[in-house]
């Protein structure tokens, strides 16, 4: 779905950082040296935006407006 909003395990405020990740990704830094520069040490953190898989296009083809 949509990146959340805080990390699951700890509680620190990750949504923010995504789309900088995402565009620096593309850009073709390490994921890794991304996440050092954001300042997320705890793995839990690292975790919730390397692992995030965005599914929310999938989701609305199901979601006629003609029902």
């Amino acid at each position: 779905m949509m990146i959340p909003i805080r990390c699951y395990t700890c509680g620190k405020v990750i949504a923010h950082l995504y789309d900088d990740f995402l565009k620096g990704l593309k850009g073709g830094v390490d994921a890794g040296e991304l996440l050092d520069d954001f300042g997320l040490t705890r793995y839990c953190c690292r975790r919730m935006l390397i692992t995030h898989v965005e599914l929310i296009d999938n989701i609305l083809i199901f979601s006629s407006p003609t029902r």
